[in-house]
């Protein structure tokens, strides 16, 4: 980030926290937003994240599902200190290295968050995961709800942008012509992060776990333990027994993963392409074959 950048963002910053900057330094791994972490006048750290143009609402729903995470009292999420249009500024976390202490209290804190529960499956506006748009109107069963704001939403537009073909899209429709069968038993809306790939959990120097970044909305609880899967986070197993001792998990949940992963999937092949689409499609015939 130049120089120029850098000062323009801490006076962005200094006017909404009505205090004084004293550093900034640039936070690598941001593909979506530029993030800049402050020093601040009070010895507090913080961090800004800017993105010039973003879509309307982008932070603004960023930090209502941080707050309504942070609600159940379960896994920690960070303080919202500012948002605006155009930039979010959050409390600092200190980042450390994953331990097997860490993954048990983060499963546990997980399944508390979890059991807050929500009013319903979706939520009261429509999203984002990434920059995508996350379609939250509500449902009343899980499987309408994960096919029709879910799955086909993007099925269509992966179709649009030929990163999946017609025949894989009828694979995949197929597999939701067979959700209610293949979505186990009829469980209460769950509180979810809705994009809790590995990137988005910070294990703290505090000795918590820390989540962000969410596409917060009432789900399926099983789809963040099925996202923590598919992109790898550490200590995975050690996660998942400390959540199924804290909330235990309806039998064949193992089996129900993959449906869970065709969502991400999907948003995957819209927003980078690739074999993402032909990774969803896979997925979908291993669903058939059950």
């Amino acid at each position: 980030m130049g120089m120029a950048r850098m000062a323009g963002t801490a006076a962005r910053a200094e006017t909404l926290l009505n205090l004084g900057v004293v550093s900034t330094t640039p936070v690598a791994g941001g593909d979506i937003c530029t993030a800049t972490r402050l020093r601040l006048t009070d010895g507090r750290g913080a961090i800004i994240k800017t993105r010039p143009h973003a879509p309307e609402g982008f932070f603004e729903r960023e930090a209502e599902g941080l707050a309504w995470l942070g609600e159940a009292g379960g896994a920690k999420v960070p303080q919202v200190l500012a948002v605006a249009d155009d930039c979010l500024v959050l409390d600092w976390i200190e980042p450390s290295k994953p331990t097997t202490d860490l993954a048990e209290r983060f499963g546990r804190s997980l399944a508390a968050t979890h059991l807050a529960g929500a009013d319903s499956f979706g939520g009261p506006r429509d999203g984002y995961i990434g920059l995508a748009p996350l379609p939250n109107r509500t449902l009343p069963t899980w499987p309408e709800f994960y096919a029709s704001r879910r799955v086909m939403p993007y099925v269509r537009a992966a179709v649009d942008r030929k990163s999946l073909t017609a025949e894989e899209a009828e694979t995949i429709e197929a597999v939701m012509r067979r959700i209610h069968e293949l979505a186990g038993p009829d469980e209460a809306p769950s509180r979810v992060h809705g994009d809790l790939w590995s990137g988005n959990v910070v294990w703290g120097a505090d000795g918590n776990v820390w989540i962000i970044d969410p596409a917060a909305h009432g789900g399926h609880r099983e789809t963040d333990l099925a996202m923590l899967s598919l992109f790898g986070v550490p200590h995975l197993q050690r996660v998942v027994d400390a959540y199924d001792e804290t909330a235990p998990l309806a039998d064949g949940w193992r089996d129900r993963v993959t449906l869970h992963q065709l969502h991400p999937l999907l948003v995957h092949s819209v927003m980078f392409g690739g074999t993402y689409g032909a990774r969803a499609a896979a997925a979908a015939r291993q669903l058939l074959a059950l």
